[in-house]
């Protein structure tokens, strides 16, 4: 499955309505953490059919950011049944990010 970009609009199709576990990246294109961290979960987002790997740009969904008190990026926020149940902030390695589902 390939990773997906996720904005206010889609949101709630995309994220709360999943079925399977959602893995949000909250990141921007000039952070450079934000930036090792993308290949990371380019390469879950293969290999991995039963997550769903969502991105979203803080600076083009500033909502979303702060509805999940995003004061630090890169910050994952794993979602189960449409809540968050898990966050991490800072880049990690594939194995930390892994342990975080």
């Amino acid at each position: 499955m390939s990773v997906l970009h996720i904005t206010k609009e889609n949101f709630n199709a995309e994220v709360i309505a999943s079925k399977s576990p959602v893995l949000l990246d909250f990141w921007a294109p000039w952070c450079g953490p934000c930036m090792m961290v993308g290949p990371v979960l380019d390469e879950i987002a293969t290999e991995r059919s039963d997550i769903k790997i969502c991105k979203v740009n803080v600076d083009e969904q500033p909502e979303l950011a702060a509805q999940f008190g995003v004061s630090s990026i890169p910050m994952l926020v794993v979602m189960k049944d449409g809540k968050p149940v898990r966050s991490a902030v800072g880049a990690r390695p594939k194995e930390q990010i892994l342990a975080l589902l």
